[in-house]
């Protein structure tokens, strides 16, 4: 998942309409995303599911992004 953008976060969401606390999302080789695709994945760690290698823009993106 190189690339994260907006018209992929329905996908996921539909794939990961789960419980959370199982999934474990590896983000080591995310290289973009928008907004929100940031949100989303905000809101998927919000709700449980871990985010592992995440890059640093998109941590500081994460943790900077409003509700």
């Amino acid at each position: 998942m190189a690339a994260v953008k907006s018209r992929f976060v329905a996908e996921l969401k539909e794939l990961f309409d789960t419980d959370y606390r199982s999934i474990i999302l590896d983000l080591q080789e995310m290289r973009l995303a928008d907004r929100d695709a940031v949100k989303f994945l905000r809101s998927c760690e919000r709700d449980g599911m871990k985010l592992e290698n995440s890059p640093a823009y998109i941590r500081e993106w994460m943790d900077r992004e409003e509700d």
